[in-house]
Parts: structure tokens; sequence; C-alpha cells
């Protein structure tokens, strides 16, 4: 990124937070998603129309009607719905709002249904009219069309604004947002091609979908061969319109992410057969409990096919699911998981057994702990393939990453050199002493299918060597303070009475 780019991305990220302190105070830290998001979106799809209607008016000299045409625009906006209408209203500004949102989103409706969420923009308690009027001005001050802001650097901002209001909700984040190094070092695993088909269950802001892209672009491969390949799913509706907004403003120009719940509903099948994928990823909720296991008893699409997982946890129910949507030769998966799913027993252990013995688990990695938001447990990631190469079959790579990360004030972080490191143990697929071990199904069954890593990596204990010297001094300095802390005792007891004092 040039020096020009990086200075555009940071007064516009800048920019763009300063918006969610309009915002605090009537609304909490937790809701600006909901309304800055909806607002940046309107602003961009007006900016990007006036352009086209510059560009066709030149191209038509002048003429209006013409220039109009549906045609000409990417995004229809029907009339009294631009975001100059809105800006010159003084009063009832939210229903204004509203209604223009509402009525983009009618008129759009192959691509924009839906996409401005359910913000009360009416509520007047929490968003009075000045509250408004001071926020569609902070935007009116950033020019969004494509001249101005570009795509990617847009996109970029968009995804530093999705991680800076996870930073300041920490426990409500992991719902939507995966850090991104957790997402690149997947994504590279996965190694996903021009023209694949990569599908995320749990989508959320899009993380998993817009890494893929970056992935291919910087492989050097035609990043629109990718355009009507792209498919997510996710339960949230906040969530799931933040992603395809997400999507819209990295310049992606066809996808599918659906809201609903993918274990009980997904959205992608045709007839009782789960659509299939090159690549599946996901980072979906850890351990859920309500996941629908009254459906999955007579599962529609054969999902349990491994086994049913128990109705207090869903993890084996996100496996089993992505690994009927990998198409049968170049399928792979990866999904973070947290680390009971390893070696839980019971009904998990059963299914961990039937999925060991389809030998399409490739390896295991253990993350180090308080990676994600609003969980401080450490993570794994499971990646499994449909067809493993020859040398690496009946065997699994367990990787110990746990010490691979940054520590933080609130937040561990994986930093791009520890990425570099375990994506490399994982390329080698080789023993590395107190990191990686390639494991053959044989010892994995004698273990009682358990995956736990530290029965496999066994930890490299640094041997420290002091001279003599040394070694008497820790001796003296250890018998002073074990002194001490008898004496400490025989008076404390003395003092209760239950010791007899010295004459």
């Amino acid at each position: 990124m040039s020096h020009q780019e990086s200075l555009e991305l940071n007064q516009l990220a800048n920019h763009l937070w300063e918006s969610a302190n309009i915002l605090r105070g009537p609304v909490d830290a937790a809701d600006f998603k909901t309304f800055i998001f909806p607002l940046l979106f309107f602003k961009r799809i007006s900016d990007v129309y006036d352009e086209e209607l510059a560009e066709a008016l030149e191209e038509s000299d002048g003429d209006r009607q013409y220039a109009l045409f549906p045609e000409n625009h990417r995004f229809q906006i029907p009339e009294d719905c631009h975001w100059e209408d809105v800006r010159k209203k003084t009063s009832n500004v939210g229903k204004a709002l509203s209604r223009a949102m509402r009525e983009i989103e009618k008129a759009n409706p192959d691509t924009l249904y839906g996409i401005f969420g359910d913000a009360q923009w009416t509520n007047k308690d929490r968003l009075s009219d000045a509250l408004l009027r001071d926020l569609l001005e902070h935007f009116s001050r950033l020019p969004l069309g494509n001249k101005s802001a570009r795509a990617d650097i847009l996109g970029q901002a968009y995804e530093y604004l999705i991680k800076k209001f996870a930073d300041a909700t920490n426990k409500k984040a992991g719902e939507f947002y995966t850090p991104r190094s957790v997402v690149n070092l997947m994504v590279r695993i996965l190694d996903p091609r021009e023209g694949e088909t990569i599908y995320d269950p749990a989508c959320g802001t899009g993380g998993m979908l817009i890494e893929a892209i970056h992935h291919v672009r910087e492989a050097g491969g035609n990043i629109k061969t990718l355009w009507g390949k792209l498919y997510g799913q996710e339960k949230n509706l906040t969530t799931s319109a933040i992603a395809r907004m997400n999507l819209f403003l990295h310049g992606v120009e066809d996808f599918e992410v659906i809201r609903g719940d993918t274990l009980r509903h997904p959205a992608f099948h045709t007839g009782d057969n789960l659509a299939t994928y090159n690549c599946v990823i996901a980072n979906p909720p850890f351990s859920l409990e309500k996941w629908g296991e009254e459906v999955w008893t007579s599962d529609a699409y054969g999902r349990n096919f491994a086994g049913m997982p128990p109705a207090k946890s869903g993890d084996y129910a996100w496996v089993q699911h992505m690994i009927k949507s990998m198409v049968a030769k170049t399928g792979r998966m990866a999904v973070v998981l947290p680390h009971g799913a390893l070696f839980r027993m019971g009904a998990e252990g059963k299914i961990r057994q039937k999925l060991l013995g389809m030998d399409i688990l490739d390896a295991v990695i253990g993350l180090g702990p308080n990676l994600f938001y609003g969980t401080g447990l450490a993570a794994c990631i499971m990646v499994f393939r449909n067809k493993k190469p020859a040398k690496h079959r009946k065997k699994v790579l367990i990787i110990d990453a746990s010490k691979e990360f940054k520590k933080g004030r609130a937040q561990n972080e994986l930093l791009p050199e520890h990425v570099d490191k375990i994506y490399q143990w994982y390329k080698d697929h080789k023993d590395v002493e107190g990191a990686a071990r390639l494991v053959s199904l044989d010892e994995i069954k004698e273990n009682d299918w358990n995956l736990n890593i530290p029965r496999y990596v066994e930890p490299v204990v640094e041997e420290e060597t002091i001279t003599v010297e040394e070694a008497l001094a820790n001796l003296k300095t250890s018998l002073e303070e074990a002194y001490k802390a008898e004496n400490n005792l025989i008076a404390l007891l003395q003092e209760y009475g239950l010791a007899k004092e010295n004459k």
C-alpha cells in the first residue's frame, strides 16, 4: 500500500470512528454498528449514483432522461430517497431516513432486500432530530464515490470499523468477529483458487469470504472468477446485513449471503442434498446449547452421518454440516472449535471415532489463549480434506501453537510472524520437536480416539545450567526463607494458643 493510500485509509477510518462518538451517550456502544453501517452504505450508494449520473450526462450531451435510465446505475435510487433529499430535512429526520432506506431496498429487490437492517431510526428518545442532523452532516463531509474512495480502501476502512466496534464491546463481539490473523491462517491453509466456490455457514460480518478474495488476488488470480461463487449464511439480522454491505463495499459484485439458522434451515440445497463447495470455512458459535437437536433426529440432509451430537453442544453439528458441504474430490474445510471438541467423550467421542475412521481429518492446530472476543478459552482449528495426499493418509498432523501469540491487555494477538510460523509447520507436514507431530491413526485409536494435543506433542522443557556456586547460593536463600516461614508459623500458632511458647 502506498503512503497516499495509507493516508487515505487513516483519514477515512478516523472519520468513520468519529461518527460513533456522535452517538455515544444516547446509544449503547453495542448498538453503534446498527446505525453507523447503514448510514455509510446509504452515503456510498448515493455518491456512486451521482458519479454515474454525471458520466451518463456527459455521454449523452446532457440528456437527463437518458442519464436516469436504470441501465446506467449499479443500484437504483428512487425519487426523493437520495442522501441529499434526507439531508435537507430539519424535522422527523429519522422518518425520512427510514423511508429512503426502505424504498431503496424495494427498488433493488434482488440485491439490497433488507440490507439496511432494522435500526429504530424514528425513536426520538435515542435519536433526536438534532443528533441525526449532526450525524448526516458528519458523513456529508466525506466524499464516498468511486473516485475518492476506491472499493478496496473503503472496504478496509469498513473492516477497521468492525474491529473497533468489536473492541468496544468485547464480550459480545465473538458473535460477529473473528480476529483477522486467525482467518488469514485458515484461508492460507485452504488456499482457495480462481473460480472455486467458497462457503461460510456462520459468516458473521463476512470476514472469511473477504479474506478468501484477498488470498486469490495476492496469488495473482483474477478475483472476478469468484463472483457468484461466494456463499454465506448468518442467523443474526444486523450481522448478516453488515456482511452484505461489507462485500459490496469491497467491490464484490455477485455473492449470496442469506439470513437464517444454518443448522435448522440450511439456505443452500437442492432437494434433500446440501449444496457443495471447494472451500468450506467457519468460526461457528462455541458449544451452542439450543442448536436444533429436535430437527436433527431425522435430518432431511443426512447431516448426522457420523452420529447425533449431544443436546447441549452443537460443535459436531457444525462439523458434520460442513463436511456434508464439501465437494467430493477437491473439498477442504477449516473450522474453529473449543478444545473440548478434541477430547470430550460420549456422543462426541463416537462421532470423532467415525470421522477419524473416514480418514478425512488432515490436521488439528491448538491456538493460544484469549485470542477470540468474549472468551478467554484457547481454541483449535480442525482441517478436513475429502482427498488427502497419499503420504498423509492414515495420519493426522497435530500442531501445538499455544505459545504463538503476543500478550495483550484485554486480548492476546496472533501476529503475522506467528501466522507464518504455524502455516509453515502445516505446510511442511512433518515432526517438529515441541510443536508438531504427524500421528498415525493407530496411535490415536490406542488413545481411545482422543485428540487432546498434549498427548501427542510434548512441550520442550528448557534446561537451565547453573554453576555450583549459584546452586549453593540458591540453597542458602531457600533455607533462610524456610526458617523464616517456620518462625512465622510458630509465632502464629503461639498467638492462638496452639503451640507452647519457648521458655
